[in-house]
């Protein structure tokens, strides 16, 4: 892999991880244009989650320090039965998305054959979420209320932005972000206020599955040539770093500006664009 490419793809998993497009299919039909297909394509995209989990920790650390300092008072505000403050009631809803997220990801795993897997990182598999789930975006973009925050957020609503992660999981198209901002815009968040919780909630499941494939690459039963060097997993992880970094500000600055349509009508262009691309088959 040259740095070349080792450039373009960490470029590609830090702009498209945050923004609600897809960095699945990103970085996989960035890595398939190179010829990184099947564990090399799954390693790439797993040590690059480490870097933009990194830039979204540096850009929302206030209220991450918020949140930790919220862990160790929340017992204490749930016994006494008072008023949640912000980092308390983020700390309650990050830690209540997680169960059903996991579980969710753990069944998927387990029970998702390998046919399934490899049909879904498909162009066709790729494309029709793309298109599916970004047309379900901007209808919650419309019609979706635009006066609540995640100050205010129940414990039901984080259970169900968390949990709408596990369908990203299966489908690589779908988008993390999307799915999740789709679903805090459906529940009447703001535009801001679901962007910012749909960054927020990914961070723990982002890592847990970068984690995960790392070990099964390592210290599982399957073994395959892997040709990705540590040196070249470091560039990365710090391209994904910078480059997330700055896809966060950007999109955080036009969220504020405008709605997630400019997305949705990327997410379906680029849907017909991989349909069309596909071969036609023979009578």
């Amino acid at each position: 892999m040259s740095l070349l490419q080792i450039l373009i793809i960490s470029i590609v998993q830090g702009i498209t991880e945050w923004l609600p497009v897809s960095s699945s299919a990103h970085v996989l039909l960035a890595a398939s244009y190179f010829g990184y297909e099947g564990r090399d394509e799954l390693l790439i995209n797993a040590i690059a989650n480490f870097g933009t989990v990194a830039s979204m920790l540096i850009y929302f650390r206030k209220e991450i320090s918020e949140a930790i300092f919220g862990v160790f008072a929340l017992p204490g505000a749930l016994g006494q039965k008072r008023p949640l403050s912000p980092g308390e009631r983020l700390a309650m809803n990050l830690i209540a998305s997680l169960p059903l997220t996991i579980l969710g990801l753990a069944i998927a795993r387990l029970f998702l054959p390998d046919s399934f897997n490899e049909a879904v990182r498909s162009v066709q598999g790729i494309a029709y979420p793309l298109i599916g789930f970004g047309i379900l975006l901007g209808i919650a973009d419309i019609y979706g209320k635009r006066e609540r925050t995640i100050d205010t957020m129940p414990a039901w609503h984080a259970v169900l932005i968390g949990a709408v992660q596990v369908i990203a999981a299966i489908f690589p198209g779908t988008s993390r972000s999307g799915i999740t901002m789709t679903t805090a815009r459906a529940l009447g968040y703001t535009r801001p206020e679901a962007a910012k919780f749909g960054m927020l909630v990914g961070a723990p499941v982002l890592s847990a599955v970068g984690l995960y494939a790392i070990y099964e690459f390592y210290f599982g039963g399957e073994v395959g040539a892997v040709t990705v060097t540590a040196l070249e997993a470091i560039l990365i992880g710090a391209g994904s770093f910078l480059s997330g970094l700055v896809a966060i500000y950007i999109l955080m600055a036009l969220v504020r500006r405008m709605s997630f349509l400019p997305f949705v009508g990327y997410r379906i262009l680029l849907g017909i664009a991989l349909l069309t691309m596909m071969p036609i088959p023979m009578m």
